[in-house]
Protein backbone atom coordinates (compact mmCIF):
# COMPACT_ATOMS: atom_id res chain seq x y z
CA UNK A 1 0.00 0.00 0.00
CA UNK A 2 1.35 3.87 -0.86
CA UNK A 3 1.10 6.35 1.50
CA UNK A 4 -1.52 9.31 0.67
CA UNK A 5 -1.33 12.53 0.82
CA UNK A 6 -2.90 12.76 4.32
CA UNK A 7 0.37 10.80 5.62
CA UNK A 8 3.02 13.69 3.89
CA UNK A 9 0.76 16.27 5.83
CA UNK A 10 1.18 14.25 9.09
CA UNK A 11 5.57 13.95 7.96
CA UNK A 12 5.58 17.25 6.88
CA UNK A 13 4.25 18.64 10.35
CA UNK A 14 6.34 16.60 12.01
CA UNK A 15 9.26 18.19 10.55
CA UNK A 16 7.46 21.62 10.99
CA UNK A 17 7.24 20.78 15.18
CA UNK A 18 11.09 20.82 15.22
CA UNK A 19 12.04 23.22 11.91
CA UNK A 20 10.20 26.05 12.73
CA UNK A 21 10.62 26.69 16.24
CA UNK A 22 14.13 26.74 15.70
CA UNK A 23 13.76 29.50 12.67
CA UNK A 24 14.94 33.13 13.44
CA UNK A 25 16.06 31.48 16.97
CA UNK A 26 19.42 32.16 17.17
CA UNK A 27 20.52 28.38 17.08
CA UNK A 28 24.11 26.98 16.96
CA UNK A 29 24.96 26.34 13.41
CA UNK A 30 27.88 23.15 12.70
CA UNK A 31 30.16 23.34 9.75
CA UNK A 32 30.26 20.11 8.26
CA UNK A 33 33.17 20.94 5.99
CA UNK A 34 36.73 21.33 7.28
CA UNK A 35 37.68 23.84 4.40
CA UNK A 36 34.60 25.76 3.42
CA UNK A 37 31.14 25.99 4.57
CA UNK A 38 28.45 23.51 4.45
CA UNK A 39 26.06 24.27 7.66
CA UNK A 40 23.86 21.71 9.56
CA UNK A 41 21.75 22.67 12.79
CA UNK A 42 19.92 20.84 15.00
CA UNK A 43 16.73 21.61 13.06
CA UNK A 44 18.19 19.48 10.19
CA UNK A 45 18.32 16.38 12.45
CA UNK A 46 15.67 16.51 14.51
CA UNK A 47 13.13 16.89 11.63
CA UNK A 48 14.72 13.65 9.47
CA UNK A 49 14.80 11.64 12.85
CA UNK A 50 11.12 12.76 12.95
CA UNK A 51 10.52 11.99 9.26
CA UNK A 52 12.03 9.04 9.44
CA UNK A 53 10.29 7.59 12.75
CA UNK A 54 7.04 7.67 11.32
CA UNK A 55 7.82 6.10 7.60
CA UNK A 56 10.01 3.43 10.01
CA UNK A 57 6.46 2.66 12.05
CA UNK A 58 4.22 2.55 8.80
CA UNK A 59 6.31 1.54 6.46
CA UNK A 60 9.09 -0.79 7.41
CA UNK A 61 9.81 -2.51 4.26
CA UNK A 62 10.76 0.88 2.49
CA UNK A 63 13.93 2.76 2.02
CA UNK A 64 15.11 5.88 3.09
CA UNK A 65 17.51 8.07 1.78
CA UNK A 66 18.34 11.40 3.85
CA UNK A 67 21.29 13.84 4.09
CA UNK A 68 21.35 13.58 7.95
CA UNK A 69 21.18 10.03 8.87
CA UNK A 70 22.56 7.85 6.27
CA UNK A 71 20.90 5.64 4.41
CA UNK A 72 18.87 2.43 4.74
CA UNK A 73 17.48 -0.23 1.78
CA UNK A 74 17.95 1.64 -1.39
CA UNK A 75 18.09 -1.77 -3.01
CA UNK A 76 14.21 -1.57 -2.16
CA UNK A 77 11.66 -1.21 -4.62
CA UNK A 78 10.02 2.11 -2.28
CA UNK A 79 12.40 4.14 -0.98
CA UNK A 80 12.08 7.86 0.61
CA UNK A 81 13.97 10.78 -0.35
CA UNK A 82 14.41 13.35 2.94
CA UNK A 83 16.24 16.43 2.89
CA UNK A 84 14.90 18.13 5.93
CA UNK A 85 15.58 21.61 5.53
CA UNK A 86 17.16 22.41 2.31
CA UNK A 87 18.29 25.71 2.19
CA UNK A 88 19.73 25.80 5.62
CA UNK A 89 21.90 28.79 4.68
CA UNK A 90 18.57 31.04 3.90
CA UNK A 91 17.26 29.09 7.14
CA UNK A 92 20.16 30.50 9.69
CA UNK A 93 19.98 33.98 7.91
CA UNK A 94 16.07 34.06 8.63
CA UNK A 95 15.00 34.34 4.94
CA UNK A 96 11.78 32.03 4.48
CA UNK A 97 12.99 30.51 1.21
CA UNK A 98 14.51 27.21 2.62
CA UNK A 99 11.69 23.98 2.98
CA UNK A 100 11.42 20.63 3.60
CA UNK A 101 11.41 17.84 1.18
CA UNK A 102 9.95 14.41 1.11
CA UNK A 103 10.00 12.47 -2.10
CA UNK A 104 9.42 8.47 -2.50
CA UNK A 105 10.56 6.41 -5.33
CA UNK A 106 9.44 3.61 -6.55
CA UNK A 107 12.43 1.53 -8.72
CA UNK A 108 14.50 4.76 -9.13
CA UNK A 109 12.12 7.27 -10.30
CA UNK A 110 10.01 10.27 -7.86
CA UNK A 111 6.41 9.26 -8.31
CA UNK A 112 5.39 11.33 -5.34
CA UNK A 113 6.88 14.69 -3.84
CA UNK A 114 6.19 17.29 -1.28
CA UNK A 115 8.03 20.45 -0.93
CA UNK A 116 7.01 22.12 2.56
CA UNK A 117 7.28 26.06 4.01
CA UNK A 118 6.34 26.34 7.34
CA UNK A 119 7.13 29.49 8.36
CA UNK A 120 4.88 31.05 5.05
CA UNK A 121 2.30 28.25 5.55
CA UNK A 122 2.84 26.43 1.95
CA UNK A 123 2.78 23.04 0.87
CA UNK A 124 3.07 21.97 -2.99
CA UNK A 125 2.51 18.21 -3.30
CA UNK A 126 2.23 15.54 -5.84
CA UNK A 127 0.87 12.05 -6.45
CA UNK A 128 -0.38 10.40 -9.54
CA UNK A 129 -3.23 12.62 -9.33
CA UNK A 130 -1.57 16.02 -10.22
CA UNK A 131 0.22 18.71 -7.77
CA UNK A 132 -2.02 20.97 -5.62
CA UNK A 133 -0.92 23.52 -3.45
CA UNK A 134 -1.99 24.55 0.19
CA UNK A 135 -1.45 27.63 1.81
CA UNK A 136 -2.27 31.29 2.58
CA UNK A 137 -4.01 31.27 -0.26
CA UNK A 138 -6.23 28.42 -0.54
CA UNK A 139 -6.10 25.68 -1.86
CA UNK A 140 -5.93 24.56 -6.06
CA UNK A 141 -4.26 22.29 -8.79
CA UNK A 142 -0.22 23.27 -9.34
CA UNK A 143 0.08 24.17 -13.23
CA UNK A 144 3.13 25.70 -14.62
CA UNK A 145 2.91 28.72 -17.18
CA UNK A 146 4.33 29.13 -20.94
CA UNK A 147 5.84 32.45 -21.35
CA UNK A 148 6.74 31.48 -24.83
CA UNK A 149 10.45 31.85 -25.65
CA UNK A 150 13.21 32.05 -23.39
CA UNK A 151 13.54 36.11 -23.69
CA UNK A 152 10.03 36.14 -21.47
CA UNK A 153 11.18 33.90 -19.09
CA UNK A 154 12.18 34.05 -15.24
CA UNK A 155 15.11 32.62 -14.56
CA UNK A 156 16.14 30.99 -10.62
CA UNK A 157 19.57 29.90 -9.60
CA UNK A 158 20.56 29.87 -6.27
CA UNK A 159 23.36 31.44 -6.63
CA UNK A 160 25.71 32.21 -9.81
CA UNK A 161 29.02 31.74 -7.66
CA UNK A 162 28.38 27.62 -7.54
CA UNK A 163 29.18 27.66 -11.74
CA UNK A 164 33.07 27.22 -12.87
CA UNK A 165 34.31 27.23 -15.92
CA UNK A 166 31.95 26.28 -18.73
CA UNK A 167 29.13 25.75 -16.53
CA UNK A 168 29.35 29.11 -16.08
CA UNK A 169 30.00 30.59 -19.34
CA UNK A 170 26.71 28.54 -20.23
CA UNK A 171 24.67 30.00 -17.73
CA UNK A 172 25.49 33.61 -18.44
CA UNK A 173 24.68 33.34 -21.76
CA UNK A 174 21.00 32.24 -20.97
CA UNK A 175 20.93 34.96 -18.10
CA UNK A 176 21.86 37.43 -20.71
CA UNK A 177 18.87 35.98 -22.79
CA UNK A 178 15.77 35.94 -20.01
CA UNK A 179 13.96 38.67 -19.05
CA UNK A 180 14.26 39.02 -15.29
CA UNK A 181 16.71 36.66 -13.18
CA UNK A 182 16.75 36.25 -9.20
CA UNK A 183 19.30 34.42 -6.97
CA UNK A 184 19.51 32.81 -3.03
CA UNK A 185 15.93 31.38 -3.24
CA UNK A 186 16.60 27.32 -2.87
CA UNK A 187 14.08 24.83 -3.26
CA UNK A 188 11.30 27.85 -3.13
CA UNK A 189 12.85 28.30 -6.55
CA UNK A 190 10.83 25.32 -7.92
CA UNK A 191 7.52 25.53 -5.77
CA UNK A 192 7.17 28.58 -7.80
CA UNK A 193 8.23 27.45 -10.64
CA UNK A 194 5.32 24.76 -10.38
CA UNK A 195 2.92 27.24 -9.68
CA UNK A 196 3.24 29.43 -12.73
CA UNK A 197 5.17 32.11 -11.21
CA UNK A 198 8.83 31.76 -12.87
CA UNK A 199 9.82 29.47 -16.03
CA UNK A 200 13.27 28.79 -15.05
CA UNK A 201 15.40 27.06 -12.80
CA UNK A 202 19.16 26.00 -13.49
CA UNK A 203 21.12 24.96 -10.39
CA UNK A 204 24.58 22.37 -10.43
CA UNK A 205 26.16 20.49 -7.89
CA UNK A 206 22.98 18.77 -6.36
CA UNK A 207 22.32 15.69 -4.42
CA UNK A 208 19.81 13.18 -4.52
CA UNK A 209 18.28 14.31 -1.98
CA UNK A 210 17.76 18.25 -3.33
CA UNK A 211 15.49 17.08 -5.94
CA UNK A 212 13.89 14.25 -4.61
CA UNK A 213 10.72 15.88 -3.23
CA UNK A 214 10.86 18.40 -6.20
CA UNK A 215 10.56 16.11 -9.39
CA UNK A 216 6.78 14.93 -8.91
CA UNK A 217 5.70 18.32 -8.00
CA UNK A 218 7.15 19.73 -11.24
CA UNK A 219 6.15 16.69 -13.80
CA UNK A 220 2.89 16.97 -12.50
CA UNK A 221 2.26 20.67 -12.61
CA UNK A 222 3.18 20.36 -16.28
CA UNK A 223 6.72 20.94 -16.00
CA UNK A 224 10.39 19.75 -16.84
CA UNK A 225 12.75 19.06 -15.19
CA UNK A 226 16.11 16.39 -16.27
CA UNK A 227 19.54 16.94 -16.09
CA UNK A 228 21.73 19.13 -18.27
CA UNK A 229 22.06 16.06 -20.86
CA UNK A 230 18.30 15.82 -20.63
CA UNK A 231 18.61 12.59 -18.40
CA UNK A 232 16.27 12.01 -15.47
CA UNK A 233 17.48 13.92 -12.32
CA UNK A 234 16.90 11.43 -9.75
CA UNK A 235 20.38 11.67 -8.95
CA UNK A 236 21.15 14.94 -8.65
CA UNK A 237 23.85 16.72 -10.55
CA UNK A 238 23.55 19.74 -13.09
CA UNK A 239 19.11 20.45 -13.29
CA UNK A 240 17.11 22.27 -15.43
CA UNK A 241 13.61 22.75 -14.53
CA UNK A 242 11.31 24.67 -17.06
CA UNK A 243 7.48 25.27 -17.03
CA UNK A 244 7.14 24.69 -20.90
CA UNK A 245 8.72 22.95 -23.60
CA UNK A 246 9.36 25.54 -25.67
CA UNK A 247 11.64 27.29 -22.90
CA UNK A 248 12.95 24.19 -21.91
CA UNK A 249 14.22 23.41 -25.62
CA UNK A 250 16.31 26.65 -26.01
CA UNK A 251 17.78 27.08 -23.05
CA UNK A 252 19.52 22.97 -23.23
CA UNK A 253 20.45 24.23 -26.17
CA UNK A 254 23.23 26.57 -24.61
CA UNK A 255 23.49 23.92 -21.89
CA UNK A 256 24.71 21.46 -23.92
CA UNK A 257 27.20 23.22 -26.38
Amino acid sequence: MLPDRSFFNRLAEAAKAETLPRFRSGLDVTNKLSSGFDPVTEGDRAAEAAIRKLIEEHFPNHGILGEEHGDVGLDRDYVWIIDPIDGTRAFISGVPVWGTLIGLQKNGRAIMGMIEQPFTGERYFADQNGSTYSGPEGERRLKTRDCGTLSNAILFTTSPHLFTGLEMEKYREIERQVRLFRYGTDCYAYALLAAGHVDLVIENGLKPYDVGGIIPVIENAGGIITTWDGGRPENGGSIIAAGSRAVYDQALAILQR
